[in-house]
């Protein structure tokens, strides 16, 4: 399913235009990202899931076409914990 059939499905369920439908669609994202940016960094929907953020530790790699060692970088990774609804649906 992509963004656009979510969107004509909020829509058509809700009974609401599809531009509204994308309205909220976009604000759902935009305060998942926003709670992420945060120190905690957790977003959580009950029976749904929760999505997290981790810091990777850095390490080392290999380039994979030259086969070189290279650093990476330690960073942030957005991780999802399906919640006990979603779960039992799938």
């Amino acid at each position: 399913m992509t963004k656009a059939d979510l969107i004509e499905k909020m829509s058509q369920d809700a009974g609401i235009t599809t531009a509204a439908a994308a309205t909220a669609l976009n604000t759902f994202m935009d305060g998942v990202g926003k709670a992420l940016k945060k120190k905690e960094g957790e977003f959580s929907l009950i029976g749904f899931g929760t999505f997290y953020k981790t810091v990777r530790k850095a390490r080392k790699g290999r380039n994979p076409r030259t086969g070189a060692a290279i650093k990476i970088k330690k960073g942030n990774v957005i991780k999802f914990r399906a919640g006990k609804k979603l779960k039992d649906a799938v």
